[in-house]
């Protein structure tokens, strides 16, 4: 299926469109590129300022329940190199929040909590307590978490990189494969101890985590189009590429109302990805006022 990633006015305005945004995840075990749904336009732009804010550098996965969920967006690491214990000392930082924010579970369509999708975490007993930590589906929690504290909002799904979810669901606690108990290693009198109680790590024994033994998302990035009016008058149309992606759509419209936005796209150009930033030229100079989207196929 294609789907849209984002949409561009000549470099100058930018519009997101109901077929989502795509964000991608680094992380240590490869890409995740997710789509984000904006009919839940408080969460998604939520979620993009933290984004764009640089906020979830160097983040790592600070809870893992295999079959259930993988959590982050809480707490990153100033040196992902250091070669110290992991442990809460001033190489560990908390996200800055930006506050709470309203839950939209019931606004615009009912997603459901299914393997893959990406939803905000939240304070137990408060429906609108969310802010910047959010966790990946690792299964069918739709029965649970579609119908508890008022629903957890479901704002994005994995497009690419599901491979990368089940190796979580491959690590074990009870065998110490993949998942350490930091109550073990700091103690249950440290206050942050219980937060890392279900920490994914990279390695299966028993031992002290280290900082090289997380589980990073390195950085979460927007993967969209921007458009160079040139000196000739042409445009340029250009995008990063998506992991594991080769095959892009360019298409343009003059018109872009509510009416007529899905049958008033016209191919531009259709082209193959390469490892760098791609480039095409719309060759109408002077042209009308377009708007500009890239198609990837999923």
């Amino acid at each position: 299926m294609k789907r849209l990633f984002y949409i561009g006015l000549l470099g100058l305005l930018a519009f997101n469109v109901p077929a989502g945004i795509l964000v991608q995840f680094r992380t240590t075990f490869g890409d995740i590129d997710v789509e984000l749904y904006e009919d839940k336009p408080v969460t998604v732009q939520n979620f993009l300022r933290y984004v764009k804010s640089g906020s979830y550098q160097n983040m790592f996965l600070h809870r893992c329940i295999p079959g259930f969920i993988v959590q982050g967006g809480g707490y990153g690491v100033i040196d992902p190199q250091s070669q110290s214990p992991f442990s809460t000392n001033n190489n560990v930082f908390s996200v800055h929040s930006f506050g709470a924010i309203t839950n939209e579970f019931n606004v615009g369509r009912r997603l459901t909590n299914s393997f893959g999708t990406i939803a905000m975490a939240k304070l137990g007993g408060d429906p609108n307590s969310a802010t910047s930590q959010w966790f990946f589906n690792l299964g069918n929690n739709s029965t649970n978490l579609d119908f508890q504290n008022g629903g957890f909002t479901v704002f994005g799904r994995t497009v690419h990189g599901t491979n990368i979810l089940n190796i979580f669901n491959t690590m074990d606690k009870s065998t110490a494969c993949g998942i350490e108990d930091m109550t073990w290693w700091l103690g249950t009198a440290n206050s942050f101890a219980p937060i890392f109680s279900d920490l994914p790590v990279i390695y299966c024994g028993l031992g002290q985590p280290f900082y090289g033994d997380l589980i990073y998302v390195y950085d979460i990035s927007l993967l969209n189009v921007q458009v160079q009016t040139l000196s000739n008058a042409t445009h340029q149309i250009s995008w990063n590429r998506i992991a594991g992606q080769t095959n892009y759509t360019v298409q343009f419209t003059t018109n872009l109302s509510p009416t007529s936005v899905t049958n008033s796209w016209q191919t531009l150009v259709s082209t193959n990805g390469t490892n760098a930033t791609l480039k095409i030229i719309d060759p109408i100079s002077n042209s009308p006022r377009r708007f500009y989207r890239v198609r990837a196929d999923y």
